[in-house]
Formats: structure tokens, C-alpha cells, sequence
């Protein structure tokens, strides 16, 4: 693909094909996604089809195992340019004498030997996709160089042909021959800076490892680590990548994240803990159970959301496309009404056909093209780097504009691993509510559950049986225990089974102080009688010491801040009051945030959810943008738009810092692409500027596009480790 016109050209053909309900084609990483209508899959060979109908190539990305970075195989290419450079330096030798009033004329049959196989041989690509676009009934910039080009070269042929004996005319080869060479040179570059835009995914393809050492038959035997299945055993080495998701059995050791996570030390990992593929192991021996292969592995999801980041568009790039739709079409119409304007206005054919053409050559839309996607591209490739994934190019646009950012609580802007600080019995047998408590919430991964669960371990406690265990999504867990039906929760839970807030309140005093979260125990008694409360127990998690640090710093950049969270009002208010939000909505259900968000939005408004739980999903769904901490639930991460690999909440402002700058370089590219394009046409059209000058501006344009987006690489957040 060369301009935005074509990658507007393979989505229409993709999206003609049955089943197909939407396709977003990226002109920078000239890669495609498809969606189709559930149950409509198409063939990948009709796809396939499609793109190859519509005179381009395409092959599929196995997801699971994609192909190792190559280097660019572009030797041929080089070759090409460096001779058509030696056939371009006699034509560049004399312009220059003319420039300096020696009006040296190669001759004609020389001039004509050397632009020839330029025109044909290094013009071919050219004319090939000029015919295909033709088919398609459609315009492309190899159209306008391929038009602008011959007839140049015709126009010189014709002069050759009709010249009277002895006379030399002025031939214009020279602007055919360093049209095509200079426009072929900024695709090159062009090309090879583009490839320096996917570097992230480069880098994280590189970090899974080709084989690994699994314990088969009472050895560790090296494989594929494709072959590798869950419940296998790995051995890791010192120095080696860790080739599956999994938990550690034996050993202990560091462990370098920074590809996967951002964080700049290795992190230390003991039997227990959970590595995931890419990381590189420190100084230990590590057997790792496998949890996890192939597609479903943390290095695979962060490579899908990268990849759909730069597949995806922005919503200003679809207004690029539009204009690229019909760009060419009306640049074609302003090259013949420059020729007849000149034939018939100023009696001069000749001077029409090369102004006709400098205006083909100079309106070629690459850098238009180019504009949007590559940012977007080193933008999401620079954002992973650092711990932030996003998903695609509407997200990475959209956070720009936050003006709100309301926060989750517990493992948002606390620890997320709360401890149990206090117990509080009617019947004063601790242990006794402590063990059912914890039976109730055995099998749960809610970190107030772990935290109870932790406890009654500590204790040794044997802990019965629960049956019929149901969660009740904001509120708590119901479940029968010893042939009891026991309700564990929030206050608002205790109230629907008719607990009154007197006996809630004498029962609360005892283990309830500043930032602590409560939760209660009832047994639930026969339909139409109250539950009676058996005791409560009370939390402590402590505040993460980032946490004061991210508000602060989007207060200053003047960003409202709110937290949402359903845990009771004095933990809520005590954790608000210690890291500097004023406004606190507590006591929420799942629906109650997602109306929270509503009352938060409004014109000019756009408000960002950062979350980590299953309760927040709607939340960070409801939201304009959401941002999951990767430490939370799969459901969290699904429904937001960005990803915070770390659990810092100040990724976040950075997040929002990255698309600022992203959406910056945007601007810039899409003002100087147009600027190019609105001074470079009328200059052309009244005969001021060349079509050589033509080809090395539009040469220059896009590179220039291209290399100011890499200056996004340069980005770093602003947060001291």
C-alpha cells in the first residue's frame, strides 16, 4: 500500500465480503482487522481473495505463534536506487549548470538511453498499481506519479519526434526520470522508518522462546515450546526467558520484567508466585508449573492489544480517510484544468502538460495517509514499553481530552490485599465466625475473601464445607455451612434481609476505626423473619504510596478527581482525605457506579474509570475511557481501553500524558500534510514550482510525517521508580 487511498481501498474489499461487518486497515504497520457477524465467519481464503481482487497481497497472522522478527531484506531495492541515482546524475549535472547560466544540453538519444529504464524498469511498480487501482475504479498516488511521469516522458518523445533537423529542444526526461527516482527513495525511507515504528512488537515477539526443558519420562528433555501443555513441569535456568505463564514449585529467584511490566528493577519471585512468558530469569533455578500457553499467556494478550492498537483508527484518522476518498479524483480534475488553462489562456501546450504534471507529482496524499497511523503506532508501541497497553487507536485519541478521573478504592488507589484487623462476635466465639467466614469464602479470589481465608490458616483452623455458595456482585456471598444459610457482606446486604441499623451499629463500633472496611456475618432465618447477625469483621488496606503522588499530579494538570467504591463511607472518606480527593461516592453497587459515571459526564466533559475488579466492569465500560489494572480480573481488562501493567495508579496520568503528546504529533502531521498540499498545488498549477521540486517536497513530505512520529519514541513517563 502506498497512501491512504489504498488502505481505504483493501477495507472495501474486505468488508464485501459476506459476513464481514467491519474492517480497519493501517497504512503505517499495513496490517488489517476484521470483524465479522457472529456465527458468519468468513473463510481466510475469501479474505484473502478479497485483498489479492483488489491488487494487493495479504497472508494471515497466526496469533499464537507469529513469525520471528527479520531483519529488512531490502538489498535489491538499494541496488535499484543506486543505479537509477548514477542514470539521475548527469540530468542533476546539468540542471546545475543551468542554474549557473551554462545552458548544457545532453543529447537527446543519451537523455532518452538513460531515463527510459528508469521510467519502465524502476517505474514498474508504479504502473502496475496505477492498473489495478483503474480496475477498482478508484485513484492512488502510484496513479498520479504514473500519469505525472509519462507524460513527462511522452511529452519529451513527442518533442524529439517533431523537432526540425538541427535543432535541440527542450526535453523534459530528466523530470520523468528524478520524479520516479525520488518518489521510489521516500518510499524506501519511508519503509524503513515505518518499520522502526513496530519496534514493540518486535521486541515483544523476541521475548518468547523457541524451546524449553520439560520434565517428561523422569527427565528434563528440551522441546518445542509449542508442545508444551498445562500441568507441565519447566525447569528455568539462570539468564534463560520464561517459556510459559505458571507458578512457581521449587526455587527462588529475580525476575527482569521490563518488556512485560515497565518496571525497571527485577522483581523477586518464591515458590507460590506466578511468572509469565518473556520474563528473564536472575540468578535461580526455577521449576515452574505451567498455568498457561500459547494465546491465552499475559505476553500473548499484550501483544494482541498491541497489534490491535495499531490496526485500529482513530476517529480523526476516519476523517482523513473521507478526505483521501476523494482527493485523488479532484487532484486529477485540477491537473487537466491546469493544461487546458495554460493551451487555452496562455497559448502554451508544452507549459501545460509539465505544470499538469508537477501538480499530479506534488498532491500525491502519502504523508496524508501516513499522518495519523504512525503516530498512533509509536505511540501504543512506546505506551507498552512502559506498562501501558492500549487497545486501540480510539482509546489512545480519546484520553487526551479527560477532564475527570474517578478512581476505584480497593486495589485501585489501596494495596488490594487487605488484611483482617479486627473480629467482633455476638456470642464472643471469635474463632467460630472466623471459621465460618472463611469456609463461606474458600473458593474465592476476592482480596478481602483471601484476606479472611489467610487468617483462619494462621489460626489452623479446620474449616467445614459451604454449599449452594452464590456471589452477590456488590454486596457479599451467600452460601450453607454446617446446614446453615449464611449471608456474608456490606452493610446495604444486612438491611435487605431486614437487620436494623441500630444492632449494625453496636456490633460495628467494636472493630471499626478510620479506613477499615467491614463486612458482616448473618444467619439467614425462615422467608418473611429478619437474618440474625452472627458478627462483623474489619479490614485494613493499606493506601499505595503512589497513590497521593497520581492525584496530585493530575489535580495540576487540571483534572478532576472522584472516587467510586463499594465500601462503606468512613473507609472510603478516610482514604480520600489521606491522598487528596474531595468528592467520594461510597457504598456503590456495579449499576450505581455506571450512574455515578453518567452524573459525572457532560458537554465538553469526558471522564476516565481506573479500576481492577469483576464489580467495576461496567464501570470502565461506561466510561470514555477505562483503565484496568492488569492486577485486576480478565472481565475488568476486557472492558477498558488501556491496560496499566503495574498496579501505580500514577500510569494512569501518564497514560493520559502519553496520549496528549500523541494526539500533539497528530495535529502537527495532519497540519503540515494539508499545509504541503494547499500551497504545493497552486504553486504548481501557476508554473512556480517544477516537477523534480514536485518530487522531492512529496518525497521529503512523508518521511518528514514519518520521522516526526519516531520522536515519540523519545517519550518517557513522569514517574521516579
Amino acid at each position: 500500500m502506498s497512501c491512504a487511498t489504498c488502505a481505504g481501498r483493501v477495507e472495501r474489499a474486505l468488508k464485501a465480503v459476506p459476513g464481514v461487518v467491519k474492517a480497519e486497515v493501517n497504512l503505517a504497520s499495513e496490517h488489517a482487522r476484521v470483524r465479522f457477524a457472529a456465527g458468519q465467519a468468513p473463510r481466510p481464503e475469501a479474505l484473502i481473495d478479497a485483498v489479492t481482487d483488489a491488487g494487493y497481497e495479504a497472508r494471515l497472522i497466526d496469533v499464537a505463534h507469529p513469525p520471528a522478527a527479520q531483519p529488512p531484506q531490502d538489498g535489491a531495492e538499494r541496488i535499484k536506487l543506486a543505479l537509477a541515482g548514477l542514470a539521475c546524475l548527469p540530468f542533476l549535472v546539468q540542471m546545475g549548470l543551468q542554474l549557473f547560466g551554462q545552458h548544457m544540453m545532453i543529447p537527446d538519444w543519451i537523455q532518452l538511453l538513460l531515463a527510459a529504464p528508469i521510467q519502465f524498469g524502476l517505474g514498474a511498480r508504479f504502473y502496475g498499481a496505477a492498473w489495478r487501482a483503474l480496475k477498482a475504479r478508484t485513484g492512488n498516488m502510484d496513479l498520479l506519479v504514473s500519469i505525472g511521469s509519462s507524460a513527462a516522458f511522452g511529452l519529451s518523445l513527442y518533442l524529439m519526434a517533431t523537432a526540425p533537423a538541427g535543432m535541440a529542444p527542450h526535453l523534459y526526461f530528466e523530470a520523468s526520470a528524478l520524479v520516479v527516482t525520488l518518489v521510489r527513495l521516500g518510499k524506501w525511507l519511508e519503509s524503513r522508518a515505518k518499520r522502526r515504528t513496530l519496534a514493540a512488537i518486535r521486541a515483544l515477539t523476541a521475548l518468547r522462546p523457541e524451546t524449553a526443558r520439560v520434565w517428561r519420562g523422569g527427565a528434563f528433555v528440551e522441546l518445542p515450546a509449542a508442545e508444551i501443555r498445562p500441568g507441565d513441569r519447566v525447569q528455568i535456568r539462570p539468564g534463560e526467558q520464561v517459556p510459559v505463564d505458571g507458578r512457581i514449585v521449587e526455587g527462588a529467584s529475580s525476575l527482569d520484567q521490563s518488556l512485560l511490566t515497565g518496571e525497571s528493577l527485577p522483581v523477586e519471585r518464591h515458590p507460590g508466585d506466578e511468572v509469565a512468558t518473556g520474563a528473564i530469569n536472575g540468578e535461580g533455578v526455577l521449576l515452574v508449573e505451567t498455568l498457561r500457553i500459547g494465546t491465552d499467556t499475559l505476553l500473548a494478550r499484550i501483544i494482541r492489544l498491541v497489534e490491535s492498537a495499531e490496526a485500529g483508527k482513530a476517529p480523526i484518522e476516519r476523517l482523513v480517510d473521507r478526505v483521501s476518498a476523494v482527493f485523488v479524483p479532484i487532484v486529477l480534475a485540477i491537473g487537466i484544468a491546469t493544461f487546458f488553462g495554460w493551451w487555452l489562456g496562455a497559448g502554451d501546450p508544452v507549459a501545460g502538460i509539465v505544470n499538469a504534471v508537477t501538480v499530479l507529482v506534488i498532491a500525491c496524499p502519502c504523508a496524508l495517509g501516513l499522518a495519523t497511523p504512525t503516530a498512533v503506532v509509536v505511540g501504543s508501541g512506546v505506551g507498552a514499553r512502559h506498562g501501558i497497553l492500549i487497545r486501540d487507536g480510539e482509546a489512545l485519541e480519546r484520553a487526551h481530552a479527560v477532564t475527570t478521573v474517578a478512581f476505584d478504592k480497593t486495589g485501585t488507589l489501596t494495596e488490594g490485599h487487605p488484611e483482617l484487623a479486627a473480629l467482633a462476635s455476638f456470642d464472643g466465639d471469635e474463632s467460630s465466625l472466623l471459621r465460618l467466614a472463611a469456609a463461606l469464602q474458600a473458593a474465592s479470589q476476592h482480596p478481602l475473601a483471601r484476606a479472611v481465608t489467610a487468617a483462619a490458616q494462621f489460626r489452623q483452623l479446620h474449616l467445614p464445607s459451604a454449599e449452594q455458595v452464590q456471589a452477590l456482585p456488590g454486596r457479599g456471598v451467600a452460601g450453607k455451612v454446617e446446614g446453615q444459610v449464611l449471608l456474608l457482606g456490606s452493610r446495604r446486604l444486612m438491611k435487605e434481609t431486614g437487620i436494623d441499623e441500630g444492632t449494625l451499629a453496636r456490633i460495628a463500633a467494636r472493630v471499626d476505626a478510620p479506613g477499615r472496611s467491614l463486612s458482616y456475618l448473618a444467619q439467614a432465618e425462615a422467608a418473611g423473619r429478619p437474618a440474625t447477625l452472627v458478627g462483623a469483621l474489619g479490614f485494613a488496606d493499606p493506601i499505595r504510596p503512589e497513590a497521593r503522588d497520581a492525584v496530585a499530579a493530575l489535580t495540576r494538570a487540571g483534572i478532576q478527581t472522584v472516587m467510586l467504591t463499594g465500601d462503606n463511607a468512613a473507609a472510603a472518606q478516610a482514604v480520600a482525605q489521606a491522598i487528596g480527593i474531595g468528592q467520594v461516592e461510597a457504598e456503590l453497587l456495579p449499576a450505581d457506579k455506571v450512574a455515578a459515571l453518567a452524573r459525572l459526564k457532560g458537554p465538553h466533559r469526558v471522564v476516565a474509570m481506573v479500576g481492577d475488579g469483576i464489580n467495576d466492569a461496567p464501570a470502565l465500560a461506561a466510561a470514555d475511557i477505562g483503565f484496568a489494572m492488569a492486577s485486576g480480573s480478565d472481565i475488568a481488562l476486557n472492558a477498558a481501553g488501556i491496560t496499566l501493567m503495574r498496579g501505580d495508579p500514577r500510569l494512569a496520568v501518564a497514560a493520559i500524558a502519553l496520549s496528549r503528546r500523541t494526539y500533539a504529533k497528530i495535529r502537527q502531521n495532519l497540519f503540515w500534510a494539508f499545509v504541503y498540499n494547499l500551497l504545493g498545488i497552486p504553486l504548481a498549477a501557476f508554473g512556480l514550482l517544477g516537477p523534480v521540486a514536485a518530487g522531492a517536497a512529496m518525497a521529503l513530505s512523508s518521511v518528514s510525517v514519518v520521522a516526526n512520529a519516531l520522536l515519540l519514541g523519545r517519550w518517557r513517563p513522569d514517574i521516579e521508580e
